[in-house]
């Protein structure tokens, strides 16, 4: 039997599973994000333990994605400082000629989305996540999409809506980014405190989901996904997502000509079906695609 490793590196815990070939989940551990002198020997141990035939990886960055590059499966420039230009697949490797993949956390929840979940059958999707920090995974032709680095979706540029208290947002690099304007800390900025406590009618939440639309039409007239998938901590807030769906269509003011929006955007925009565990399952996919190409 091969067994496949697979790790979801996110900046405050990373999670690590070992799966057979058909999916299976064999074992998973769970370790808090610290340094990586304190994070990285309990894992490399994990995976050596369990003799993985193939690693998969889906990590908070920037990452460097390309394959031809000295420094491939690093994480670059992180605001994670003890992580900046670390070779964490290298390292995680630990000299085992075994096939491995890496890519961002959100590509790998887009990848699971996309083949096992919300965005089955799909050759075009998004998936965002909508958290502490703000990243989406864009999955075009069946492949997620690389380039110059990876995309930034949680860095796009909006229009700041003129009631919001904050309209600058709270990114230290852009004046008005998404992430700045609607990630977990600027709901927070916003009202002076955690919002786990509001009631589903504060208006805190109608501007989130304003910001949330501007960024689902920008993927809307760029992606052309044919499906949008937002997960993450503050979706969980299950009165946004129907917010975000109304203000997506009034914002498009029927300029695009589909069925899935003007008639069935409930089936357009939608939650994640595998959440909390599409990063991990995508992990897998990855070291799974790896192990399939030797």
């Amino acid at each position: 039997m091969k067994k496949i490793g697979a790790l979801e590196a996110g900046g405050t815990k990373m999670v690590l599973a070992v799966y057979d070939e058909q999916g299976n989940e064999l074992e998973r551990l769970t370790v808090p994000t610290l340094t990586p002198e304190e994070t990285m020997p309990g894992m490399i141990d994990f995976f050596r333990r369990h003799e993985v035939d193939a690693l998969g990886v889906g990590s908070f960055g920037p990452l460097d994605l390309d394959e031809n590059s000295p420094t491939y499966g690093n994480i670059t420039s992180t605001p994670k400082l003890a992580w900046k230009d670390y070779p964490l697949l290298k390292n995680l490797l630990d000299g085992r000629d075994i096939p491995a993949g890496i890519d961002t956390d959100v590509n790998a929840a887009i990848i699971a989305e996309a083949e096992l979940g919300a965005a089955q059958g799909c050759e075009n999707a998004v998936y965002v996540t909508v958290g502490t920090g703000i990243g989406g995974g864009v999955y075009v032709n069946g492949k997620t999409a690389h380039g110059l680095l990876h995309p930034e979706v949680g860095h796009m540029l909006l229009r700041p809506r003129a009631d919001d208290p904050i309209p600058h947002g709270v990114c230290p690099y852009h004046d008005g980014c998404l992430e700045g304007l609607a990630a977990g800390p600027a709901i927070g900025a916003r009202i002076g405190g955690d919002a786990k406590n509001l009631p589903d009618d504060h208006p805190v939440f109608e501007l989130e989901a304003h910001y949330l639309a501007q960024m689902c039409v920008n993927l809307i007239v760029t992606v052309s996904p044919q499906k949008i998938v937002l997960g993450g901590g503050v979706m969980q807030r299950e009165n946004i997502l129907p917010m975000v769906r109304k203000e997506t269509a009034r914002l498009l003011n029927g300029y695009v000509q589909s069925p899935m929006i003007t008639e069935n955007i409930d089936e357009y925009i939608v939650a994640p079906r595998l959440f909390p565990v599409s990063g991990l399952v995508g992990s897998y996919l990855i070291g799974k695609r790896a192990l399939e190409k030797t």
